[in-house]
């Protein structure tokens, strides 16, 4: 919210805030709406996934499968470590914060065989 914003809309992210939804200002949603656009028109917004390394996504799979890190690192013949490494990238380029937004994600890419 801005510092130049009207007292009624002052009050009103009070309320919104106060029923536990979150609050931006119509000024600030034009400028990272604007912002946003500005990015895909450049090419700079991209599509995450293909930020992916070809063993990130392998290991995406399998998280999103159900398989342990364990069973991964068998499966890949590397630590177990190196499961959770690779893991803590793929979450870190899809902004994804547990296992299950792993697998959510996953779903809704069509990376799951039926």
């Amino acid at each position: 919210m801005l510092k130049e914003a009207a007292d009624t809309e002052l009050i009103t992210a009070i309320h919104v805030i106060k029923s536990g939804q979150f609050y931006l200002s119509p000024t600030a949603q034009s400028v990272v709406v604007g912002d946003y656009l500005q990015r895909v028109r450049t090419g700079e917004e991209r599509d995450s996934y293909s930020s992916l390394t070809e063993r990130e996504r392998e290991i995406l799979k399998l998280v999103a499968e159900g398989h342990t890190n364990n069973q991964i690192a068998e499966r890949l013949i590397i630590s177990p470590k190196t499961v959770d490494t690779h893991r803590t990238h793929i979450m870190d380029k899809l902004n994804l914060h547990s296992r299950a937004e792993l697998v959510k994600y996953a779903m809704r890419r069509g990376l799951l065989e039926d």
